[in-house]
């Protein structure tokens, strides 16, 4: 079952803890799961942005969108690509049985 809440993040609360405000700046690195921070003396440091890598965290809205991005586009694509279809196949057969008066009606019905 997939509940949606919010993931903890912990990154940021640990470096906040090691080094106060000597941080610079801090960014997050989602290909390795870490939190980087540039201090003020020039170094960097990181932390892990998870409490445990391997601990299964319920899903998020954005964590499936990132995750299956590349799957949702294409099943929308396909889903635009197919009511394309279908639409230009009613056109052609309401044009091609010369029934005007079905190809008016599909004509001038609103498309919102």
């Amino acid at each position: 079952m997939i509940t949606l809440q919010r993931r903890q993040l912990v990154g940021h609360d640990i470096l906040l803890a090691r080094h106060g405000n000597h941080i610079s700046s801090m960014r997050v690195d989602r290909g390795n799961g870490t939190v980087v921070a540039l201090l003020d003396d020039g170094s960097v440091d990181t932390a892990p942005n998870m409490i445990a890598p391997d601990l299964n965290m319920p899903h998020t809205v954005r964590s499936v969108m990132r995750e299956d991005w590349k799957l949702l586009s294409i099943m929308t694509g396909a889903a635009a690509a197919w009511a394309a279809l279908m639409v230009g196949a009613a056109v052609v057969i309401a044009s091609s049985t010369g029934n005007t008066a079905a190809l008016d009606m599909m004509y001038a019905y609103p498309g919102y």
